[in-house]
């Protein structure tokens, strides 16, 4: 049984970048990534290597997709479920600040 439900985090032009994001990848990135998400779902709170606290209600899941490359998606928990505010692609050993800055803002304009 789910603990928590996603739901993508919806901009005020009624996009969805996470969504976009996502299917901009291919499709076994994608399953990749979506199985991480619906784990942190069924075991929330779950911690590492699957997930992991950023600070100030933030969490990321954090996937290792092909090419040896490595996705987030930056989530927050409100009123039991877990929207998911930013997706990328890792590029440096630590988490952009402007990665987590957009999630941030995101976050803020969702409450």
């Amino acid at each position: 049984m789910k603990k928590i439900t996603s739901l993508f985090y919806v901009n005020c032009n009624g996009k969805k970048p996470v969504r976009e994001w996502l299917l901009s990848l291919d499709k076994a990135d994608r399953k990749i990534i979506g199985e991480d998400i619906k784990a942190v779902e069924y075991g929330f709170p779950i911690g590492m290597p699957t997930c992991r606290k950023l600070g100030s209600k933030l969490y990321e899941v954090r996937s290792n997709i092909s090419d040896k490359r490595i996705s987030r998606v930056i989530f927050t928990v409100m009123s039991g479920y877990m929207i998911l505010l930013h997706g990328f692609i890792k590029k440096t050993q630590k988490t952009a600040k402007s990665d987590i800055e957009l999630a941030e803002k995101r976050q803020k304009e969702i409450k």
